[in-house]
This record gives structure tokens, sequence and C-alpha cells, in this order.
């Protein structure tokens, strides 16, 4: 995801966007009821407008400028059988250019879950299905298909009023088209893996609208082909979750993790990591969101396989008057390359750095229908020339929420 499009996604939440759907309802948000049938369809018509950097090409490579679109239907569902509620998520992502038409492309996702939420034993699992063709990081600037499976469960027993204990377990599957290549890499080769996790968990519920929750997770991931970049984890994380109708919406997450890849050539990584994704609203009218997310990543380069991304974002949003906001936004990314041992790299402990400056206005309604138009400057800067970027985006969005 592009920082200015996370800056975005901060900003306002989209139809498109992955939404867990594990737990119950809203009945505040969720307008169509059919029976035990609850549905909450969207849809979006999302980036129209110029790119003027299409492939995220240096200056001197003559950058190519298009015209672009994105159609995003969605459909959150929930079903109530019993005491329990059976989840679903519907998306599809149409991708269109107007003169670059190996870039378009659809992008879909489903997923379905079980949720059982009894006195004092909750349980749940679920399944992913990820089908897409789009960029998958802001290191590689190809728009490569692949296909990503995902199983997870978790089962949580409430030991005191207040206290829940819990176990949690994860599947995940990512396979690269077999002609997905970037800068002369093959991407199946690279980055085909299985990441199979458990942990532990404790949450307790601070007020009914805070909870903490401590894990403590064992990682593996094993790849494909490339099996140097394979390796376990072990995380510790504390996060806070605050409920939607808090003052303070969102969670924040800090952890640990002891990174340890299984061959001598690659040196480990043993950190802090953080994710958060938090809101504000002002006076009824004035929104601050921030966004922050560290972690290791995979790189496609086999000399420099993995990096440490810190991702930080920001914005304001302000109502003028009636129905009308305006948005001020701005992000930044560094992604810091760890090199293998005796390898022959260009710059060595590479350091690369993006940053995106945006700004819109919009009109909305109560009705669940806003229009807004955008504008956003993104770079990347980094030691080696062809992989430095600008681009410019001017477009603009309808979204409806049924």
């Amino acid at each position: 995801m592009s920082l200015a499009l996370a800056a975005i996604v901060l900003l306002y939440g989209s139809p498109a966007a992955a939404q867990a759907t594990s737990g119950e309802p809203d009945p505040a948000t969720v307008r169509i009821r059919m029976g035990p049938l609850w549905l909450k369809p969207t849809i979006a018509l999302a980036n129209i407008g110029v790119d003027k950097n299409v492939f995220n090409e240096p200056d001197d490579a003559n950058p190519k400028s298009d015209f672009t679109f994105t159609l995003q239907p969605a459909t959150d569902l929930w079903l109530h059988t019993g005491p329990t509620w059976v989840t679903g998520r519907v998306q599809e992502d149409l991708v269109w250019f107007q003169t670059y038409s190996s870039e378009r492309g659809v992008n879909a996702t489903y997923s379905v879950g079980w949720l059982v939420p009894l006195t004092r034993l909750r349980f749940n699992v679920g399944a992913t299905r990820r089908n897409r063709r789009d960029r998958p990081g802001f290191e590689i600037d190809a728009r490569s298909q692949r296909l990503e499976t995902e199983y997870n469960g978790a089962v949580e027993l409430r030991t005191l009023s207040k206290t829940y204990f819990g176990v949690t377990g994860s599947r995940q599957r990512v396979d690269f088209d077999k002609d997905a290549v970037f800068l002369n890499r093959s991407l199946p080769f690279e980055l085909n893996r299985v990441t199979t996790a458990a942990g532990v968990t404790m949450r307790y519920q601070l007020t009914p609208l805070t909870g903490l929750t401590f894990a403590a997770t064992r990682s593996e991931d094993r790849f494909e082909f490339s099996s140097l970049r394979d390796s376990n984890s072990t995380a510790a994380t504390a996060t806070v979750n605050f409920d939607p109708l808090a003052l303070i919406r969102g969670s924040a997450t800090i952890g640990y993790r002891d990174f340890e890849p299984l061959s001598s050539g690659l040196s480990p990584y043993e950190g802090l990591t953080a994710a958060a994704n938090l809101s504000y609203v002002l006076f009824g009218a004035t929104k601050f969101a921030v966004g922050l997310n560290r972690d290791v990543q995979y790189s496609y380069d086999v000399n420099q396989p993995y990096y440490l991304e810190t991702a930080v974002s920001g914005s304001i949003a302000q109502q003028l008057f009636g129905p009308i906001d305006v948005v001020a936004r701005a992000g930044v990314d560094t992604l810091a390359y760890r090199d293998r041992v005796g390898a022959a790299v260009q710059v060595s402990s590479r350091v690369d750095r993006g940053h995106s400056f945006g700004a819109g206005v919009g009109y909305h309604t109560s009705s669940g229908f806003r229009i807004g138009f955008d504008v956003d400057q993104i770079n990347r800067v980094s030691d080696i020339s062809s992989r430095r970027f600008d681009d410019l985006r001017i477009g603009s969005s309808v979204t409806y929420v049924f």
C-alpha cells in the first residue's frame, strides 16, 4: 500500500479496506437486515484521475503518466445462528489504466469466519483468500499477481470478571504467479513461503471501552525455493484496544521480536516492533489520525534478504461548514536493509526512505455518500539511483455506504 493511500484509509476508512469481520455487528451501522442475515454493502469509485509516474521510475527514465480509476464494491455480512455468528466479507477492486493495459487488474478478497461468544468461553475460526495484482509493499514497484491464503483460530476463557486467557494459531501461504518478475528477480522463487504461528494471550478489560492484551507468539517462515530466508521468530506484545464509542478509537501495539534466520549468512534482529491505528475527534469537527508500523519484512533481493520497515503517517481533517471538510496528511517510510554475509551489494546496510504529502477536500452526507478531491506527492530517496522516484497523483473519489 502506498504512503498516500495508507494515510487516506487512516483518515476515512475505505469500503475496500480489509476490515475485520470476526466480531459481532454494530447495530448502529448495519442498516440492511433480512431476518438473521445482516448486510453492510459499500461501493466506491476511487483514485479517479492522473498518476504521473505509473511505474515508479526515476526522473532520468522518462516516467509514464496515465489516467486511472479503481471501482471498489464490497460487502460485510453476519448470519446469526443461535448464540453464534457466521461472518464474511466479499471485496473486489477493479483497477483500470487507460493507456498501460499491463497495469490493469482485479484484486479479490474473500473471508469467512465463525464466532462463538459463550458466557465464559469464546472462540472463533476464520479463513481468507486474496487473489491480488498490486504492489506487495513499498519496496516492490511491480504490480505482481499472487495468491494469499490464511487460516486462523482463537480460544479465550474468562477466568475472572475482567480477565481472559487464550490461545491463538494461524497459517498463511503466499504464492506469486510463475511469471511475476521485478528487476530481473523471479518473485515466486524469492518470496513464495508459508508462515505458521501459535501463541498465548491474556486480556484484561480495563473499562467497558478499553482493553489490554498481552501476547507471546512463536512463528516459522519457510520458503518454497529460497531456503536461506527461512527463519523462526519469538515475539512478545502489549496492545491497548479502544472501542469505537471511546474518545480515542483504534488500537496500539508495542512489542519485542527475536528474529532468527536459520542461515548463518544472515544476521538476526532483536528489537522493538510496533503497530498503531488511532484517531481522535476534537469538538466533533476536527479529526486527528495517526498510523505506525515497525517490523521485519522480506526483500526480493537475495543479497539483502530482509529489511526493518518503520512507517509513520498522520492526518488532520477539519469540517469547515455543513457537509464540507478538508484534510491534510503526511507520511514517512524507512526501509533499513540487512546484508547477507559475503554478498556483493551496491550499498552496504542501505536505507531507503519514502515520503508522502497530500491534501484534499470532500463533501459528505448523513446518508453515507461522500465525494472527495485529493492531491498527493510521493517520493522514494535511495543511495541507488534506479530506486528513486517522484510521483504526483491528482484524483477524486466517490463512496457510498448502504
